[in-house]
């Protein structure tokens, strides 16, 4: 399987969203890190080769636009999807970030999205 190289960083607060998640991606061929707060997941996104991440918008202490906007700052070419229950987000938040899903459009399209986003990713380099 060509995902199993990929190393994906998920970050949520909401520890069993969290685990689902990585369950998912798992099966799917990914390597998963998971972290329960922006602060945690900064720390993992600066010392390891994540390769793509999954990021909870709504959380306590930073939220997601906060989180995404120190990870372009660390590492740029980095995709970011970003996972909400909202729909609808201020501009500087979904400007920051390359794909934008509610937690509502289910396993299927989030699979789809990240996997567009690596081979996107891939091609370019």
């Amino acid at each position: 399987m060509e995902n199993a190289t990929h190393l994906v960083l998920c970050v949520d607060d909401e520890v069993v969203g969290l685990r689902v998640r990585k369950i998912l991606l798992e099966r799917a061929g990914y390597q998963v890190l998971t972290a329960a707060d922006g602060y945690s997941g900064l720390e993992l996104f600066a010392t390891e080769p994540v390769e793509a991440v999954v990021l909870d918008y709504a959380m306590p202490g930073m939220h997601g636009g906060e989180v995404a906007k120190k990870m372009r700052q660390t590492k740029p070419s980095v995709p970011i999807l970003l996972l909400s229950a909202y729909v609808g987000l201020p501009e500087e938040v979904s400007s920051l970030v390359d794909v934008y899903m509610t937690k509502g459009e289910g396993a299927p399209a989030l699979l789809e999205k990240l996997g567009n986003l690596l081979a996107v990713r891939g091609a370019s380099h």
